[in-house]
This record gives C-alpha cells, structure tokens and sequence, in this order.
C-alpha cells in the first residue's frame, strides 16, 4: 500500500521516475524523424529525409511515421529511467565528492560508460522490434515473402519461433559499442554546456528551461556524431531476418561490404535527420527529466535539494 510513497521519497525513486517521464516526452517528439533516419541507412536509393516523407506519406499514410512506436514506447518509460538511476548511481560510485558537491567531469564519462553498457542489454531487443517494423514495407515491396507483422507482438513471437532469446539480442555486441562511449559524451557534454550556460547551476541547482533545452539538445547531438557510422551497421544487422539470406556476417563484414558497394559516405547517411532529431528529442528527455526531478524532490519537501527553474528572463 505504502510503496509508491516510500519509493518516491527517496532518491532513487525521484530519480527513476523523473527519467521516465524524461523517455515519454523523447519518444513522442522524435519518432517520425527516426523512422526517417532508418529508412535513409538501411536503403541506398531512398534520397533526401524530405523526399523519403513525402513517399511514406503518400504510400504508406502519415500514420506510418509511427509504425512500431508501440515497442519502444511500452519500454521506453522503463528503459529511460534505468538509464537515469543507472547513471546516478555509477556517478556516485565513480566520485566519492558527489555526495557534497557536483561530480567531476571524470565521474560523468564513466558514469557515462557503464551507463551505456548495461542500458543496451534493454535496449537491444526494443531496437530491434522497431527497425523490423519501420523497414516492413520496404522489405515486403524487395521481397514478398518476407514477413509481414501486424505489431511489435508479432515480430516478437516470429523472431522467438525461429532464432530463441539469442534472435532477440541479434545486433548485441554493435549496441553496446555504440552506446558506452555514446553515453559517455552524451552526459559529459549535458553537464558541460549547462555549466557554460548557466554558470554555476551545477552547485545550485537553478536553471532556466532554455538551459535545458539547449544543453540537452546539444548533448545529443555530440552523442551521435561519435557513434553513427556503428549506427548505421547496427541498423543493417538487425534489419536481417531469419526469413530471408542473411547479408552480413558480422560487425566488420558489414561494415567491409557496405563501404564496398555504397563508399564511405555510407557510413553517414541519414546524419543531418538524425542530428535534427537529435536535438529536438534530447532538449525534451532532460527538460522533462529536470523538471519531474524538482517537483518531486520539492513535493517530498527534502532539504537536501533545493533546486528551482528559473525562467528565461530570469538574471
């Protein structure tokens, strides 16, 4: 009866659910333009992000910018929050002055690191579900016997039936290299930038939304520019199917024959759309993140956490 309170009046359950909400709000404000990035690295003659909605729209309806949101957004609560507790444990546990002041920049890349490491055992089957329903069309259209799944259930219960647990976790090893060192600048360059935004915030606490927004923003995009060529083969690897001949072998052969038959521009396409997205969705998760996080320490009425936000126009 009691759980969500005492949950909520420590800090681990501030800080879980606060990431929670921070997820919801990054789902709903990119998705469409990740749909968008996926179609662009798995295709090489999909052209621009604006000629790819255009075509999707038309052929497919504008729903289809959603098509297999329901994976990532049944998770994404779960996920964002773990990711968020996982971080501020191992920031803790990498800095002993964390408990009386704000950690070192040293604490947040590995905080970062370990952060990215464990979240992509979470993460990987929810990306994988996701890519196989955002490529169906494309791949039904290349090959009519391939499957065709009416929502992410469906793949679930076709990949089970023809590769186990181990079809689930297909594309494992290329997320955890792309999340660690991904997650390390990610929260490095958020902690950075609002320092730099807004001097002195990080001691007390104090904050506008434009910070946020910025900072979070700018956080993702740094993110992504150091791990989307792995990106762009983890997407090619977890397009592949059971039901059709596997393509690639593995990390480096992809990577080999991708940047054999297509160059190494390869390797960045879809970055402009991913950055945009990048940056729209990042500025939400932490905005989100920051301001569930004051209102239920402020809610809790806990002293050791005093922090407000402030408004733009604040000095």
């Amino acid at each position: 009866m009691d759980f969500w309170p005492e949950f909520l009046a420590s800090s681990w359950g501030r800080e879980f659910v606060a990431g929670g909400f921070g997820g919801v709000a990054g789902i709903f404000t990119g998705y469409p333009l990740d749909t968008l990035r996926i179609r662009q690295q798995q295709h090489s003659s999909t052209g621009s992000a604006f000629s790819i909605l255009r075509g999707v729209v038309a052929a497919e309806g504008p729903l289809a910018l959603y098509r297999g949101m329901g994976a990532p957004l049944a998770s994404v609560t779960f996920q964002n929050a773990m990711v968020f507790q996982i971080y501020a444990v191992l920031s803790r546990a990498f800095d002993s002055s964390v408990s009386t002041d704000h950690p070192s920049y040293k604490g947040i890349a590995l905080a970062g690191i370990g952060t990215g490491a464990i979240q992509s055992l979470m993460l990987t089957p929810v990306e994988l579900v996701k890519i196989r329903l955002q490529l169906q069309m494309t791949n039904n259209r290349k090959n009519p016997v391939a499957d065709r799944h009416r929502g992410p259930v469906s793949v679930v219960k076709s990949i089970f039936q023809r590769e186990g647990w181990k079809g689930m976790y297909r594309g494992l090893t290329i997320t955890v290299l792309r999340d660690a060192p991904a997650h390390g600048v990610y929260f490095g360059t958020y902690e950075f930038m609002r320092e730099q935004l807004h001097p002195g915030c990080r001691r007390s606490g104090q904050e506008s939304f434009r910070t946020m927004l910025v900072a979070g923003g700018l956080a993702g995009v740094a993110s992504w520019i150091c791990c989307y060529p792995l990106d762009v083969v983890k997407t090619r690897l977890q397009a592949q199917s059971q039901s059709s001949s596997l393509k690639y072998g593995g990390i480096i052969d992809c990577f080999r024959k991708s940047v054999r038959e297509e160059g190494y521009t390869v390797l960045w396409r879809g970055l402009g759309t991913a950055l945009t997205r990048a940056f729209l969705v990042n500025g939400a998760i932490f905005t989100a993140y920051e301001t569930a996080l004051r209102c239920l320490f402020n809610n809790n009425n806990n002293n050791n956490h005093d922090g407000t936000i402030q408004t733009d126009n604040a000095n």
